[in-house]
């Protein structure tokens, strides 16, 4: 059972309810990884920031001034539920965060207006969840294929539309003319930069040593599309040093092996009549598994 938004989540019911991802997909392969997670839940709130209106929207309409590891928290468990959740609670979950996105609208510091249930920064957003968490898992725990990079973004779709996206990109060729498509209203802000003050600081993962926190916080911006990179004016003392490369490739890579009975992913597995290692066994295995389900 799981805590969001006042409600408790058991990922372990209803018992065979599907969830909007199928166990065998590249969803449920990266979601059940932490480091991913991690690493490309910061590359996407900098992607994010870097258009002021989604910026002011969440810094004058949430609590992630005054608590951004927990609003971190609460948006990626937000995630798990699109993906390894029951329908059921996804479509109730999607259906809340709509109601309280419908109230969030106003102006950005220079007079632009914004509404967060505007359809192109909707898209925007599930387009940045999308591109980082992947890319995080291809380059930080193992390579993935062109077709299960796009496969990835093409699955993505269906939670994106619950959450306002009308028409997220589909590929990773269309991320990137996305990206390039808004890039005309990115801007650098001292925002990005207190955040990453927090993530380099120490205090986003209490018992992980500042450095490896540092280095994982220079490991999201390394995943940044390098157009945007230098619109934020994210220089080379945010870059990834050879150790830090290996260090967080070697964390992202163990959790990657170390199965996790209490997880959302191992809970979703049982929900659906597997084995809780499921999302750990080999591809292989999981056939099998499915074929006599």
């Amino acid at each position: 059972m799981k805590r969001y938004m006042g409600w408790d989540i058991d990922f372990t019911a209803p018992r065979g309810e599907p969830a909007y991802a199928r166990p065998d997909s590249v969803h449920w392969r990266v979601y059940k990884n932490p480091v991913a997670l991690a690493l490309g839940g910061v590359c996407a709130v900098l992607l994010e920031f870097a258009d002021p209106r989604i910026r002011s929207g969440v810094w004058d309409h949430s609590v992630f001034p005054k608590d951004p590891l927990g609003r971190g928290q609460r948006t990626a468990m937000a995630a798990q539920i699109g993906v390894f959740g029951p329908r059921s609670a996804a479509d109730q979950v999607t259906a809340r965060i709509g109601k309280l996105h419908a109230r969030v609208k106003g102006e950005t510091p220079t007079g632009q207006a914004y509404e967060a249930s505007d359809p192109e920064l909707a898209n925007w957003v599930s387009a940045t969840a999308s591109y980082g968490f992947v890319m995080a898992y291809h380059r930080f725990v193992a390579p993935l294929t062109p077709e299960e990079i796009d496969r990835f973004f093409a699955d993505a779709v269906t939670v994106g539309r619950l959450y306002g996206a009308l028409s997220p990109p589909t590929s990773l060729a269309a991320f990137y003319a996305l990206c390039e498509a808004m890039t005309a209203g990115f801007e650098p802000h001292r925002i990005n930069e207190e955040f990453l003050d927090i993530m380099r600081s120490g205090r986003a993962a209490p018992g992980i040593p500042r450095w490896l926190q540092s280095q994982m916080a220079a490991a999201s911006i390394s995943l940044l599309p390098p157009s945007v990179r230098t619109i934020l004016a994210l220089g080379p003392e945010y870059d990834l040093s050879r150790a830090g490369r290996l260090a967080v490739r070697t964390i992202a890579r163990l959790a990657e092996r170390v199965p996790q009975p209490k997880s959302p992913a191992a809970q979703a597995s049982q929900r659906l009549g597997l084995p809780w290692r499921f999302p750990w066994m080999t591809r292989s295995k999981q056939q099998g598994f499915l074929k006599n389900a």
